[in-house]
């Protein structure tokens, strides 16, 4: 019987949390199968007392911890430092998972995998707005283009999010390098990879990711992901895809092209008109699957879509002049 650790690192979570933990407590697997480990990042607003009532109504072990440095790779650490369990799955606290959620993924365990996981959707929207965010997020143009954002079937991919991975592979491989406040699963799973780990995707394993749901949030999340990828490859350059840079090459070519434009025009022009039909064939195709608002979906992403490239990738540029941080890494 595999016993899984269930990691959430949660600041300021207390509106979403509560969901997620919930659905915890809905899995088909049996209570000794189970052990959450609850890392509250000094939050300020209710999180710390939702981990307390869960642990109370929990007929699983529930360890509450705390991480007073707030970065999310501490948090990871403090709670691999506690795991007890076989296997170690983590959690955003946004995010929500199906019943058979674990179940799942210790059937693609049982294979003899060491890592596994599957594809993540994005949360249900409740308005035409909020279908405007969720398509942003998970288009292939935009937020949607990694392996665990699309289905297809069983195969072996670069890297996935929410997996569950077998508590082995952390005493190989070591704890998370907490000089990155972001992009640390890209690190992470750059070192899996290279000491020979695989990460295999299962169509039957899904769960469920909320977008940010203002145009503000969005833009903040992008930036700060672009940054932290910047930052990142001044201390694993080798952990990053091709697609993870695109923007900041975009933001590039703008800027040359622009400059080269009052000679030769052309060439911005042809680049721009390009990025203009990609943009409005990608917009139409993510409003398509959208529940609701596919109309103002289709309006609204073609000038989402390149003021989102824009603030990406000017946030990877600013990551690659900003200094390395000096904070030792935990192995």
């Amino acid at each position: 019987m595999i016993k899984i650790s269930f990691i959430v690192v949660a600041y300021n979570a207390a509106q979403t949390l509560g969901a997620l933990l919930d659905d915890l407590l809905a899995q088909t697997l049996a209570p000794e199968q189970l052990e959450a480990l609850l890392v509250n990042s000094a939050s300020s607003d209710g999180t710390r007392a939702i981990m307390e009532d869960f642990a109370l109504r929990a007929p699983f072990d529930v360890k509450i911890l705390e991480n007073p440095r707030q970065w999310l790779a501490s948090g990871i650490n403090i709670a691999l430092r506690e795991a007890s369990g076989d296997a170690v799955i983590r959690l955003d606290a946004h995010a929500r998972i199906p019943r058979d959620f674990l179940s799942q993924n210790l059937k693609a365990l049982e294979r003899g995998e060491d890592i596994v996981g599957g594809r993540v959707e994005g949360g249900a929207p409740q308005t035409a707005w909020q279908s405007v965010m969720r398509a942003l997020d998970t288009s292939r143009f935009c937020g949607g283009a990694a392996p665990f954002r699309n289905s297809g079937e069983a195969r072996y991919v670069d890297t996935l999010a929410y997996a569950l991975y077998r508590k082995s592979v952390y005493d190989r491989v070591g704890f998370y390098d907490e000089r990155l406040r972001r992009t640390e699963d890209n690190d992470m799973h750059y070192r899996m990879r290279k000491a020979g780990y695989r990460f295999y995707f299962s169509p039957d394993i899904f769960s469920f990711h909320a977008a940010r749901g203002t145009l503000r949030g969005q833009l903040r999340q992008k930036w700060g992901n672009g940054y932290w990828i910047g930052r990142t490859m001044r201390i694993q350059p080798y952990c990053f895809a091709p697609r993870h840079l695109i923007p900041a090459a975009f933001v590039l070519a703008l800027l040359g092209l622009g400059l080269l434009s009052p000679w030769q025009a052309w060439p911005l022009v042809s680049m721009l008109a390009l990025y203009f039909t990609l943009s409005v064939v990608f917009g139409i195709q993510a409003a398509r699957r959208q529940p609701s608002g596919r109309l103002l979906c289709a309006l609204c992403l073609p000038v989402l879509f390149p003021l989102v490239h824009i603030v990406y990738g000017v946030g990877t540029l600013a990551g690659l002049l900003s200094p390395v941080p000096k904070e030792a890494p935990h192995a």
